[in-house]
């Protein structure tokens, strides 16, 4: 077994950068405490589609933490798709090498995320602790790593510039209030 219990195979960790970022401008404290709560039985991690959520109990705390991965465009699955045959049963280190050398990024993005901590902060203890538990998932099946992102999905997305995630909000001083309702008769 490799070193690191996180992120020991190429499609893990993709899923450990999101926590462990390859540039960054100080350490960050709390990845130690992190793994710990990543290891242990205090997280359950639901799987829905493209969006994860995670109890983690810590003593007398308790938080949710969700996430929604943006998913792939409808090229970039036809192009994994014509690289890795449907008939594979499990996707190892060479599928994934195979996929970088043919361009195609399989890094996750994050579209949303959302934590009940009172941190207030994006990279919470929740987030980075779900972050590894992601990845030790996918270490375990790395076919996760790609349905995640919407790979057997039946509505794909239409091809969009890449890194911009659909608008979940709409701003209330975009919509016209003479427009938007109908008239009574």
């Amino acid at each position: 077994m490799a070193d690191n219990e996180f992120g020991y195979t190429r499609w893990g960790m993709d899923w450990v950068r999101l926590a462990e970022p390859l540039r960054v401008t100080k350490p960050e404290p709390l990845l130690p405490r992190a793994r710990s709560v990543a290891r242990s039985t205090a997280i359950r991690t639901e799987v829905e589609g493209s969006t994860v959520r995670a109890h983690i109990h810590r003593g007398s705390q308790a938080s949710v933490t969700y996430f929604e991965i943006a998913p792939l465009s409808r090229t970039t699955i036809s192009a994994i798709a014509a690289l890795i045959p449907a008939t594979s049963v499990q996707l190892s280190d060479e599928d994934h090498a195979t996929l970088i050398a043919a361009g195609i990024t399989l890094a996750p993005t994050l579209a949303a995320i959302d934590c009940s901590c009172p941190a207030r902060n994006e990279r919470c203890l929740h987030m980075l602790a779900t972050c590894y538990d992601l990845a030790r998932r996918v270490d375990e099946n790395p076919r996760l790593a790609l349905d995640l992102q919407g790979y057997r999905s039946p509505t794909a997305p239409e091809d969009s510039p890449a890194g911009v995630p659909p608008a979940r909000w709409t701003p209330l001083d975009t919509l016209d209030p003479a427009t938007y309702f109908e008239p009574l008769v």
